[in-house]
């Protein structure tokens, strides 16, 4: 069974992003979000990548009641 990129109800802490990578990768949601702070003192777009994630990824309910 493979693991599908939503973010989940259980986990959240601003909008399940992190909590849903870290489900899909088998990571700790805490790992997920440490490593994307410490991202966050690099120049680059993580905030926008965080942004465009946080629109594409479906909502848990969303996705198992489209699955039903």
């Amino acid at each position: 069974m493979s693991r599908k990129l939503v973010r989940p109800r259980q986990g959240r802490m601003i909008a399940g992003v992190c909590a849903g990578l870290g489900q899909r990768f088998g990571m700790s949601a805490g790992m997920v979000r440490l490593l994307f702070l410490l991202s966050l003192l690099l120049p680059g777009t993580q905030v926008i990548i965080y942004l465009v994630l946080w629109i594409l990824m479906p909502n848990e309910d969303r996705y198992l009641a489209t699955r039903s």
